[in-house]
């Protein structure tokens, strides 16, 4: 699968898109694309990329999978997509503060091995 991302925002708490979390919200929307005849859908995202705030000295701070910040995707969030086909979906992640980077790591082997990564400054 190919994934894009087109857009990210930070949402605080209790804002359109993290309207019930109780952290603010590194947001980013995207395109998945189905390049094979294999089962793809959005939520495939999750699988891939793995996000990390560096602000802790002693450890690695992977980051927790928020709900779901755009209504627009909750009926297809989940749908298969068809070979050569492309569906948007969004995608957030509770940080842990409002000032560190967040970097998004992608891997095809559960995190076991990085292919990219990108940083998300949060202002």
């Amino acid at each position: 699968m190919k994934i894009e991302i087109t857009k990210h925002t930070v949402i605080g708490v209790g804002k359109k898109g993290n309207e019930y979390g109780s952290k603010p919200v590194l947001a980013l929307w995207y395109k998945t694309t189905n390049l094979t005849e294999e089962k793809v859908n959005p939520t495939d995202f999750i699988l891939v990329f793995t996000a990390f705030q560096d602000n802790d000295p002693n450890a690695e701070n992977e980051l927790q999978v928020a709900g779901l910040p755009d209504d627009r995707f909750l009926d297809s969030q989940t749908e298969n997509i068809k070979k050569g086909g492309t569906v948007e979906n969004a995608v957030a992640y509770e940080l842990d503060d409002q000032t560190t980077p967040v970097v998004l790591v992608a891997s095809n082997d559960l995190g076991m091995s990085e292919i990219g990564k990108s940083t998300y400054a949060l202002k």
